[in-house]
């Protein structure tokens, strides 16, 4: 019974997390709807960190490797919204990183849950697609040609 309520709330939270992820990237970034889903999303991840910790401690034999991944992944989403709040030197880049690698995990754990049995390459394709695009995104920042709010 708690293993299908915590799997509901990780889904849950994890299609939230989700929807408000392509949502807050694709808007205009400044303070207003850009910055309220990030810290929506932001509490959607630490759910999705929780649940995903608890499904571990319950099923450790064959769930372990959940909590390393779970407290990874939120270590980006943390990284981006602590850059952000604290707006120090260089917190754009940071913002960046740490929101697009936690989002990159989402998509990972997305991918791995439904295709994960065709290969190990699953666990790779979203890094592998989602690296260069943050790359570019810091580099266009630095340069000037992209705002820095």
């Amino acid at each position: 019974m708690l293993t299908s309520l915590l799997i509901s709330i990780h889904i849950l939270a994890g299609i939230l997390g989700l929807l408000l992820g392509v949502g807050a990237m694709s808007m205009t970034k400044k303070k207003g709807w850009h910055t309220h889903l990030g810290v929506i999303y932001h509490y959607c991840f630490l759910v999705i960190t929780i649940s995903a910790s608890l499904l571990a401690f319950l099923n450790w034999e064959r769930l372990w490797w959940f909590f390393p991944v779970a407290i990874f992944s939120y270590l980006f989403a943390l990284l981006g919204f602590i850059s952000a709040k604290l707006k120090f030197k260089n917190w754009l880049r940071l913002h960046l990183a740490g929101q697009c690698g936690s989002f990159i995990a989402m998509c990972t754990a997305v991918a791995v849950v439904n295709f994960g049995s065709i290969s190990v390459l699953v666990w790779f394709i979203p890094t592998l697609i989602g690296t260069p695009i943050i790359i570019w995104l810091a580099h266009e920042v630095k340069s000037g040609r992209r705002p820095r709010y």
